[in-house]
């Protein structure tokens, strides 16, 4: 008993050890600034990132503008004053037993060196020689005008997220409300999915909760933790293709390996929603009421990036959904090629579903990234060779120019075609989804689209953007078996279709904190095709207020994200 109780309190000493580098906490891709001033010093070769996989740590951004800041003689005046906005927010994590906040502007209580409560970050911020605290209010409002229709998005919560030693802990609560859903399962659009609540009676719309968080261990080159989280995989700068991270968040376990330069390592293992009802799990209880019980449904996926040299980067990966037994052992290993496993487990019966994808980041030629994801779900080579069948396969291909040949503006085309089928699994409770939402791209299978935008940052925290979206998707078909599903023809028939010209204003006046404006003409039909009218695929993909010929005017403001 003596000698376990010194190897417990060994294991605990090595875990509150403090190590800076250990800060694990992850930021939001839905932070588009900070992602994209990444970005641009990648594009710029300031720094190197590995743009496939997504969010990226705080401790990580902070490593990230440190170099940059060695290196403020490359930036322009513009990306200075961005660095030392971004660094002072990130500072936070960085120096070590005090609180950078306390020197700021617009504190309300300062207690230095380790505690302030202020407006510029909005929240409290505590920090000491072993711990760190943070915690911020989350409010936001965004109002869309289409025609006479106006729908109304609320947001509201707090975040927070706290560190000691090499153990990180974070929470992220938002409640919301919409007078129309703007997400649901089988719409085109990338915003973030939600399980909604019908609204009372007295109003339209729904409301819907989305809660964040986890516990991650850390170290120097690498993360372990235990998570409910969105994650993003696939470089873009317009919908991902392997994961989008516009599904509602789902409970996982993730490691991060970064043990040298040229590798690094992510994996997850999944615990998915399938809403498939168990019906020998599902019981009614004594005072009469069914309990329905969802069949258990996983994921486990893994993304190896390789850097031949610095400014390539080749990832290889593979996932695998798989459902009605307990968590199997073999998924757990994170370097693995699940396919082969499930031949071995699913053996003379019928196999789960398992996809494989590859992504190539570019940045060889300064302040030019060319980028390409490709996601296979089904792939035989004789397909190739036959004109009349096709592999279940969705392509991406890019380009950013950023800072040249005008300074401060990037140039973005993008192009995801998708064939049939992709996505889709014949067995309900193998289906690549969770709570109903499409984990790949947001336009699902059978689809293309071609994207491209410019990109302005006439000074610190203001981009203005011009950009176009022309989408479509063709004929839905079902995946069943026997039905020669590589046989159906790419976008035999157009069911919908959207062209939408935009432009966007946005200003981050604090951080974390914008004010937001768009104004985008679009037009969103839907076709008589397959026997459903054009109605039947415009209420099928695309939010009443959003259908046909319209112009947009979107306004918010947002604390928090």
């Amino acid at each position: 008993m003596k000698r376990h109780f010194i190897l417990l309190a060994l294991f605990f000493f090595n875990f509150v050890t403090f190590d800076i580098s250990a800060q694990e906490v992850p930021v939001s891709f839905r932070n588009e600034a900070i992602y994209a001033f990444l970005d641009e010093l990648a594009n710029d070769k300031v720094i190197s990132i590995n743009s496939a996989v997504k969010p990226y740590p705080n401790s990580f951004i902070l490593e990230c503008l440190t170099l940059a800041d060695g290196l403020r003689s490359q930036l322009s005046v513009r990306q200075q004053r961005e660095l030392d906005f971004y660094f002072r927010q990130y500072q936070f994590i960085g120096v070590k037993g005090r609180n950078a906040y306390t020197d700021t502007n617009g504190n309300l209580i300062t207690k230095e060196p380790k505690l302030n409560i202020g407006l510029v970050p909005l929240g409290l911020h505590y920090k000491d020689s072993m711990f760190t605290f943070s915690l911020k209010p989350i409010w936001g409002i965004r109002e869309y005008v289409s025609g006479s229709n106006r729908i109304m998005h609320t947001w509201g919560g707090a975040e927070a997220w706290g560190s000691i030693g090499k153990i990180s802990i974070y929470a992220s609560l938002r409640d919301n409300s919409q007078t129309e859903i703007l997400a649901n399962t089988s719409y085109f659009t990338q915003n973030e999915g939600g399980n909604y609540k019908s609204a009372p009676t007295n109003r339209k719309g729904g409301d819907y909760s989305e809660m964040r968080g986890g516990v991650i261990y850390g170290w120097k080159w690498g993360s372990f933790g235990l998570v409910k989280d969105q994650v993003q995989w696939g470089t873009n700068y317009h919908g991902a293709s392997i994961f989008s991270g516009r599904t509602p968040s789902f409970a996982m376990i993730k490691l991060q390996l970064k043990p040298v330069k040229w590798f690094e390592l992510n994996y997850i293992h999944g615990w998915l929603v399938s809403e498939v009802i168990d019906s020998s799990r599902s019981y009614t209880a004594t005072t009469g009421d069914f309990r329905a019980v969802y069949r258990e449904k996983y994921i486990a996926a893994n993304m190896l990036t390789f850097r031949p040299i610095e400014t390539i980067a080749f990832s290889v990966g593979n996932s695998i959904v798989y459902a009605d037994s307990k968590v199997q052992p073999a998924y757990l290993i994170p370097i693995m090629f699940y396919k082969s496993i499930d031949h071995t487990l699913s053996h003379g019966i019928d196999n789960q579903n398992s996809q494989m994808f590859f992504d190539i980041s570019i940045r060889k030629i300064k302040y030019l990234h060319l980028y390409t994801t490709i996601f296979i779900d089904e792939f035989s080579v004789t397909r190739i060779k036959d004109s009349n069948r096709l592999n279940f396969v969705s392509q991406k291909f890019g380009s950013r120019l950023s800072g040249w040949p005008i300074r401060n503006t990037s140039f973005t085309i993008e192009y995801t075609k998708t064939n049939p089928v992709v996505y889709k699994h014949r067995v309900p409770t193998t289906t690549f989804e969770t709570n109903q939402f499409n984990l790949g791209h947001y336009l699902c299978d059978n689809s293309e689209e071609i994207y491209g935008s410019v990109d302005v940052r006439p000074f610190r925290g203001l981009l203005l953007r011009g950009d176009i979206t022309y989408a479509r998707h063709g004929n839905e078909y079902a995946y069943i078996t026997g039905s020669n599903a590589d046989e159906y023809p790419f976008m035999k028939d157009v069911t919908w279709m959207n062209i939408t010209v935009s432009f966007t204003c946005r200003w981050e006046f604090i951080h974390d904190s914008w004010l937001y404006l768009n104004v985008s003409k679009s037009n969103i039909r839907g076709y008589n095709i397959d026997g459903h009218t054009a109605q039947y695929y415009l209420d099928l993909y695309t939010p009443k207020s959003f259908q046909g010929d319209n112009l947009v005017v979107t306004a918010g403001l947002n604390f928090g994200f």
